[in-house]
């Protein structure tokens, strides 16, 4: 029974599985970098290819480091007030580094560099905290929650048959359903009573009347005597008896 035991074991030991996930949640951070200039350069920003279970077991440690940066983003914002635009070493930082202002800025900042520092312990890569803090998080500064999704590959993994996965973040590469229009037809004109009793009277005297063509041939045939098949009047028939 798995009583109270969670997570997928992946065939590795406790300490191979933590830093498996670490890199592949790092490797999805690292995706968002500039890398033009680089040999390994990701081919679709924000996404990563890996097989189902792995994308499930990571998906957690992905949210819970942009949640805890994007906490930190209240404090940045008070901190923001009292930092100053000058480069490092120069005169006008050194004396902003001797003001109240520095004081009241190091308090203000405190609580983003825990989480930075905490978020440097889950991920265990620097780079990859600097480009979540700098650059991953304001996409979700107004979204609680939600920052990923797995999209299911319909072909398997080659070598193993493994179900493959796409583990990406929400906002960039958003599908948006598309329906066909529905057909339109042309509407005819409805007929009502009054033109269909119009149409069926005006039928029925057609019928009945006769054509002025058929009325004079009917009445030649009236006009004319019959004869027989040899061409001489026939006899007609009387009602008196011959004695």
């Amino acid at each position: 029974m798995r009583h109270r035991k969670r997570g997928r074991i992946l065939g590795r030991s406790p300490s191979h599985r933590k830093a498996m996930l670490r890199n592949l949640a790092s490797s999805l951070f690292l995706t968002e970098r500039d890398a033009e200039d680089e040999d390994n350069e990701p081919k679709v920003k924000g996404r990563v290819v890996t097989t189902l279970q792995k994308a499930k077991e990571v998906r957690p440690l992905v949210e819970k480091c942009i949640t805890i940066a994007r906490r930190s983003l209240v404090a940045e914002e008070a901190a923001r007030q009292y930092a100053t635009d000058a480069e490092r070493s120069s005169e006008a930082w050194i004396t902003w580094r001797k003001s109240d202002e520095w004081r009241q800025w190091n308090a203000a900042i405190a609580p983003v560099v825990a989480a930075r520092r905490r978020a440097i312990r889950l991920l265990g890569n620097k780079q990859a905290v600097r480009i979540l803090f700098d650059d991953v998080v304001h996409r979700f500064a107004d979204r609680p929650g939600g920052y990923t999704r797995i999209l299911k590959l319909a072909y398997p993994r080659l070598g193993d048959a493994g179900d493959r996965a796409i583990l990406e973040f929400v906002g960039v590469h958003d599908r948006v359903a598309k329906r066909s229009p529905a057909p339109t037809f042309d509407e005819e004109p409805e007929e009502t009573s009054e033109d269909f009793t119009a149409e069926k009277s005006a039928t029925e005297v057609s019928d009945t009347e006769e054509s002025p063509a058929e009325a004079t041939s009917a009445a030649n045939d009236a006009s004319e005597p019959s004869t027989d098949d040899d061409g001489s009047p026939a006899e007609e028939e009387s009602s008196r008896d011959e004695n």
